[in-house]
């Protein structure tokens, strides 16, 4: 009754305030782009309990722990790379399976406004305890994953192995830990043989229909890839590395032509998910620039984040982003092709959107103006003068990149405790 009785005098008072929402973070004045929720204007973000409370004009942000002042940024869903190797190791002959070619996902990721990665198959059915053990459990970033066919997972030679190539075991394990696997991936096998594929497309059956991702390996002469597309692949498989150009794989644009193969199209309307996977060598301005040319975009922007490829021509997600920009994605299309799109190919659609009650996974990204170049490995270069750059990153509601101090207090100082 005393409670009622405050609460009615503070009213009478003229004192609103008590009913204020509070929030853990209010992020101000910037230009929000979520394609999920066809958000394209300057709107502010609250925040708490580590989910997505409120997007709407005006926010007020007092009450609130920290305030990010975004005026003049971007605003976006926290970024989705559905192509990475993150089975990091210490054993220099096992290459991306706990291996010194994969690398531990926070130092890489955060600082590019990524917040979730899906490891392309370095992890088999044999070996992905451990990688859940070793990374999966101990990262910041949320890491999902496409099991690898091959049991050992990526692991130079052992790809080649079609006994360790099991469809049942891979499907088990699928199942098994459903909470982070995605899919399965085929990779780098060479030869003239479709059992590797159909494999795959087996274990994806068995574990409930989930996606492959195909890497499509090399032979001489090339296996012919509308084959693949149209005999082999499901609606709803991913083919990454859709831009490369190597001697040993068919690639998608006729260097002749110049023209998307028609092929491809009817792929693509078939349902096949076209995904950059840059990579070292597997991404090439001859195959891009015609495709984007005929409005042949990618459905989803990926890194193939590896040791190689982020001291190569790709550097980073933002910088292969960037690339895409230069080539005439507008910016709403390349932030669609890195949130909404990835999360519908792993079938995450809860992710990659600012939903209210989603979770608070956001990237506030800034156009750099300037004069920059973007080259592939082959060096080939563009000239742009926009480039994008991370300047904050929340992961589930915390603050865990800032680059220029833009949230206030930069630091939440936990009270003391009595003892």
């Amino acid at each position: 009754m005393k409670k009622l009785l405050s609460l009615a005098l503070l009213l009478a008072l003229g004192c609103p305030a008590v009913f204020a929402q509070s929030y853990d973070i209010v992020i101000k004045g910037g230009h929000v782009i979520d394609p999920k929720n066809n958000i394209d204007e300057v709107m502010d973000v609250a925040i708490g309990g580590g989910k997505i409370l409120k997007v709407a004009k005006n926010i007020s942000g007092k009450g609130a722990t920290q305030v990010v002042d975004a005026k003049g940024l971007i605003v976006t869903p926290g970024l989705i790379d559905i192509h990475t190797h993150n089975f990091w190791g210490t054993q220099p002959n096992h290459q991306y399976e706990d291996g010194n070619l994969g690398l531990p996902p926070d130092g890489f990721t955060l600082r590019n406004g990524v917040t979730t990665v899906v490891d392309a198959g370095s992890s088999g059915w044999r070996t992905f305890p451990k990688f859940k053990e070793q990374t999966i459990d101990q990262s910041q970033t949320r890491v999902l994953a496409f099991l690898n066919i091959v049991g050992e997972g990526m692991r130079g030679g052992y790809e080649q192995n079609l006994n360790d190539m099991d469809p049942k075991m891979s499907a088990l394990v699928a199942r098994q830990y459903s909470k982070y696997i995605v899919g399965f991936k085929l990779a780098h096998y060479e030869g003239h043989d479709w059992a590797p594929a159909d494999r795959a497309i087996e274990a994806g059956n068995l574990a409930g229909g989930i996606p492959i991702m195909v890497d499509f390996g090399g032979a001489t002469p090339p296996l012919p890839i509308e084959e693949l597309f149209l005999k082999h692949m499901r609606p709803g498989d991913i083919f990454t590395h859709c831009f490369g150009q190597l001697k040993t794989r068919e690639f998608i644009v006729d260097t002749t032509t110049k023209k998307v193969k028609p092929f491809v199209w009817e792929a693509r309307k078939r349902g096949i998910f076209f995904d950059v996977g840059y990579g070292g060598i597997s991404f090439a301005f001859s195959q891009a620039i015609p495709a984007m040319k005929e409005g042949f975009y990618p459905n989803s922007i990926s890194t193939d984040l590896h040791v190689g490829s982020m001291n190569e021509a790709m550097k980073d997600m933002l910088t292969t982003m960037s690339k895409f920009m230069a080539l005439g994605m507008d910016l709403k299309s390349v932030i669609k092709a890195s949130t909404m799109n990835p999360a519908a190919e792993i079938k995450h659609e809860e992710l990659g959107n600012l939903s209210v009650g989603s979770d608070a996974d956001v990237a506030v990204l800034n156009v750099r103006k300037g004069k920059f170049g973007l080259f592939d490995y082959t060096g080939y270069k563009i000239a742009t003068d926009k480039k994008l750059e991370c300047e904050l990153t929340i992961r589930a509601g915390k603050i865990v990149y800032d680059l220029n101090g833009i949230v206030d207090p930069v630091y939440v100082i936990a009270p003391p405790t009595n003892h």
